[in-house]
């Protein structure tokens, strides 16, 4: 068993993997061996049958986990690839697997440590379905775009900028001689030109439509930041914060989420295993909203709420119910869920119907609801959902002989099912206890 130096690959729940800041996926391909070429006891393993995806950062090894669960995925940084050959076409090479030879030096400072300090020779195997030709091409292209090297140049002057920050903050005077702004005062005036700063930006890229285009991936980038303050700041000043500020709170952090998405995928990039990964990124997506409607979602504002932060590369409906079906397939937490009326929601697979039954039950016994009934906007309220998913669970609550549904001009009353109550002999009868009693004392009696 040879060792493993290769920076490992973070994976979120549904198996995708994490990407670092500006990195985007450009091309999937199935079924491939990462094999060295020189003895056994390399510093970089056999990697056999994975999910080979090139970002512009790195090369992404994910192991089939139906082949084996204990192998780690892997990835193989862009910056540390010394060479890569060109493809050679022979006819040997039409009946045997695509091969695609690249060389990598060991190179610490970008996560590939090794205990010497020589190059390897790597060989890529496509044992799956994939156009070879079109991987090769977009691998001499990120590699020769080198787009890390403009991340580490983003990273290294944000860092001297703090740096200089961080030595200019003793004393009383600023730079330019005037006094400097300390205490409550001093983090206000921060804050303010860190705003400005932001609305510049909001200004600058909605000026027109290709300013909009150019600067999307930085208002992305923008938004998670600015998301990721919010949620460490409603947790450290829980105690300080009123509700009108928590509510504004969490009206902007909606909002920023449904920004967009850095890297999504696309049938360009994904190819036959469009619909997979496609199916496993939106598995990430929906968990908050999922979480903010209380574990149950209508399929249709999913759909628009994904599109909209896929920006361009929007998805139809098929292609939404096609990455929705392979859930089956994957160890994700959520499911796709079709109710009898035929609408279509995702939930949460913790989400229980004895749960929502005894909350309705609850609503529909106060004396009011036992005497005029529920709406689905009362139910909506109390579930804390929208009114067409209240309006289902009410159905289902129907079908189960919980309650008993009235329809006007008005719309849709539900009551509490009392035929079970009634002796069928007797129906005069009225019980000292039960829902029927209760039925009879909070109704008005009728002269």
């Amino acid at each position: 068993m040879t060792g493993n130096s290769l920076p490992p690959v973070k994976l979120t729940d549904s198996g995708r993997p994490v990407l670092l800041p500006n990195e985007i996926e450009c091309f999937f391909l199935s079924g491939v061996d990462l094999l060295c070429e020189d003895e056994p006891n390399t510093w970089f393993p056999h990697l056999k049958s994975g999910l080979l995806i090139l970002t512009t950062h790195r090369l992404l090894w994910i192991p089939d986990a139906a082949v084996d669960a204990s192998t780690s995925a892997s990835s193989v940084p862009l910056a540390s690839i010394s060479h890569i050959f060109p493809h050679k076409k022979s006819l040997k090479s039409v009946f045997a697997s695509p091969r695609v030879r690249f060389q990598v030096s060991p190179s610490p400072e970008r996560g590939v440590a090794t205990a010497g300090s020589r190059s390897v020779v790597v060989t890529v195997v496509v044992r799956g379905k994939g156009d070879c030709d079109a991987f090769v091409a977009k691998f001499w292209e990120n590699w020769r775009a080198r787009a890390w090297e403009e991340s580490e140049k983003a990273m290294s002057s944000s860092s001297n900028v703090a740096a200089v920050a961080g030595s200019s903050s003793s004393g009383i005077y600023s730079s330019d001689g005037t006094v400097r702004m300390v205490g409550v005062s001093g983090i206000l005036r921060k804050e303010q030109e860190m705003w400005e700063s932001t609305d510049k930006s909001l200004q600058d890229a909605f000026q027109d439509l290709n300013a909009l285009m150019s600067k999307a991936k930085e208002m992305v980038m923008l938004a998670e930041k600015m998301r990721q303050k919010l949620l460490s700041g409603s947790n450290s000043q829980t105690n300080t914060t009123n509700d009108e500020e928590m509510g504004s709170k969490e009206e902007m952090q909606e909002l920023l989420l449904s920004v967009g998405i850095i890297s999504p995928v696309t049938k360009e990039s994904a190819g036959a295993l469009y619909h997979q990964q496609l199916s496993r990124q939106l598995a990430d997506f929906v968990k908050v909203p999922l979480d903010r409607a209380g574990g149950i979602i209508n399929l249709i504002d999913i759909y628009c709420l994904f599109n909209r932060a896929r920006g361009t590369e929007l998805i139809s409906p098929d292609d939404l119910l096609q990455a929705c079906s392979l859930w089956e397939k994957f160890d994700v937490p959520i499911v796709l869920r079709k109710f009898d009326s035929g609408v279509m929601v995702i939930q949460n697979k913790s989400h229980s119907d004895e749960e929502v039954f005894t909350k309705i039950k609850v609503l529909v016994m106060k004396p009011d609801a036992l005497r005029s009934g529920i709406s689905p906007s009362d139910a909506a309220m109390t579930l804390g959902v929208a009114p067409a998913m209240a309006k289902e669970h009410l159905l289902s609550a129907e079908s189960k002989g919980i309650l008993c549904r009235d329809v006007s001009p008005d719309g849709f009353r539900f009551y509490i099912n009392l035929f079970s109550e009634i002796d069928r002999d007797d129906m005069h009868l009225v019980k000292d206890h039960g829902i029927y009693a209760s039925w009879i004392r909070a109704t008005p009696a009728h002269g």
